[in-house]
């Protein structure tokens, strides 16, 4: 049997990269990207030269199979996203499930994750907090929502800046316009910003000053 790592990569800043992730690509027989041009500007950084394969979330269903056989017969095969960590909002589920279905060996390595910075840096409760990715853009967004208006935990989305001024309405909507967050973006980027302060004062600094980058929304859970 083979092995498959699973590989974090930078969310911005490529010294992110971890001496250990650079080996493992290295030494991988086949490096499986979300998309290899974005993937090739970082292996070209580290001077990688290794076989590449697209792997997404429009073609994994009809790939899985086949990179299954390859581990089988003995092959080291590593998977990386655009950014951070394979399987959180990113592909990766899927292979990782088949993995452990057939007993093969999967190893994933410590690194970037986006929503790690964003509530460490919010100054918001991170002993607990519930990480709730992309909200659905349609079916199931408001009652995603309504189900989360007696979370007492601190709350974690994933956001596009086109639709940040309008998800951050709708949280007023459902926790109240006084409900602390903060809104981190372009993380270990240059232009990283975060904007802390109730909901109502964040709209209305974004709506003056148009977002740009990824966005990270930390969002404080109901008080007792």
């Amino acid at each position: 049997m083979g092995k498959l790592y699973v590989v974090p990569t930078p969310v911005g800043n490529l010294e992110d990269m971890t001496f250990r992730a650079v080996r493992i690509l290295k030494e991988a027989d086949l490096i499986l990207a979300e998309d290899t041009r974005t993937s090739g500007i970082l292996l070209k950084h580290y001077e990688i030269k290794n076989a590449m394969q697209s792997h997404h979330k429009f073609n994994e269903h009809q790939t899985v199979e086949r990179i299954i056989n390859r581990l089988k017969v003995g092959e080291t095969i590593a998977l990386i996203s655009d950014a951070g960590t394979p399987g959180i909002s990113d592909p990766g589920f899927l292979l990782v499930r088949e993995c452990v279905k057939n007993e093969i060996e999967v190893q994933c390595l410590p690194g970037a994750t986006a929503f790690v910075p964003a509530i460490v840096s919010s100054g918001l409760p991170d002993e607990r907090f519930c990480f709730e990715g992309f909200l659905p853009q349609k079916k199931g967004r408001l009652t995603r929502l309504k189900m989360l208006q007696e979370e007492r935990r601190t709350m974690i989305f994933y956001e596009s800046p086109y639709r940040l001024v309008k998800t951050l309405t709708q949280f007023v909507a459902f926790f109240g316009e006084n409900r602390k967050v903060s809104v981190c973006r372009e993380i270990s980027k240059v232009h990283e910003e975060s904007v802390r302060g109730t909901l109502s004062e964040v709209i209305a600094h974004f709506t003056e000053k148009e977002p740009k980058g990824e966005i990270v929304i930390v969002v404080s859970g109901k008080e007792e």
